[in-house]
């Protein structure tokens, strides 16, 4: 049966209480959180390439604490390491030379990276590779970054899903959907910063997305530091509603799920300044 889950991009937010929580402090906040809600996206592991070859892994209390937290039927959706997907350490300006990253597309970490989340296994929705913009000194083209995913995509472990996204508007092309298609690898698609509109892609790639069982929705803003200082980081109010724009991406959700693929759909308190609004918001546009 196709399912559709909703849920929020991280969970710990004092300024959700009342929205989603019973009060700022001194709760279980993702047990609460999961009598809401029964998917969330874990993005604390993406954040893991250190200097050198350092590549921090999860702890097993966090992952332990979190499986006990939810009930079997809940979803985890969860950012792989960005020590796995990043060509590069990121710069802290552009006259730093580019420093390579050993483990990238390392299968070994991949391999590391799951064993720390065996505990959880049982709830694990995608676990999904985030790749950032890749210029040509990073890259020298889309083809040989094709290349270089195709062999690490079929190197992947059986048993999980996985789930990709790329931050190339260009490189969303009917190479890239003919490969993952190939490979049972989920499209993850990104509403926000200087990505092309999902309800975009979808009209172009409507028949090749429909061949995937699943499909992940990232909601994200398109000015992550302007609505930070709208808000105060405070997210318990619609500060920049996209009413036009949500009602058109529950269009392409309803269409998925009509056509047999399961949604997973992660907003981000950046969207409109209330990821749970947004998620009350968003619900009524698929009645």
């Amino acid at each position: 049966m196709v399912e559709l889950r909703i849920g929020t991009s991280s969970w710990k937010y004092r300024s959700w209480t009342g929205l989603v929580y019973s009060a700022p402090d001194g709760i279980d906040f993702l047990s609460e959180y999961a009598a809401k809600y029964d998917t969330v996206e874990v993005d604390q592991w993406f954040w893991s390439l250190g200097k050198g070859d350092t590549a921090r892994m999860p702890n097993a209390s966090d992952v332990t604490s979190y499986r006990a937290a939810v009930p079997d039927t809940f979803r985890f959706t969860v950012k792989a390491p960005n020590s796995i997907t990043l060509t590069h350490h990121y710069r802290k300006s552009k006259m730093q030379e580019l420093e390579p990253n050993p483990h990238f597309l390392s299968l070994e970490l991949v391999e590391r990276f799951l064993g720390t989340l065996e505990l959880m296994r049982d709830t694990l929705g995608p676990v999904m590779f985030q790749f950032e913009y890749l210029n040509r000194q990073k890259m020298k083209s889309k083809k040989a970054f094709l290349e270089v995913l195709a062999p690490f995509l079929d190197g992947l472990p059986e048993g999980y899903r996985f789930g990709v996204e790329l931050r190339n508007p260009k490189w969303l092309d009917a190479p890239f959907f003919e490969l993952i298609e190939q490979r049972s690898v989920i499209p993850v698609l990104l509403q926000g910063y200087y990505m092309p509109s999902i309800v975009e892609l979808y009209i172009k790639w409507r028949d090749e997305l429909a061949k995937h069982d699943a499909v992940v929705i990232r909601l994200h803003g398109p000015n992550r530091q302007g609505i930070e200082k709208h808000t105060g980081k405070v997210w318990d109010r619609i500060v920049a509603p996209k009413d036009d724009e949500l009602s058109a991406i529950a269009g392409v959700t309803k269409d998925l799920l009509k056509r047999g693929v399961n949604v997973f759909v992660n907003v981000n308190n950046h969207y409109e300044g209330s990821a749970p609004l947004t998620i009350e918001r968003f619900q009524e546009r698929l009645l």
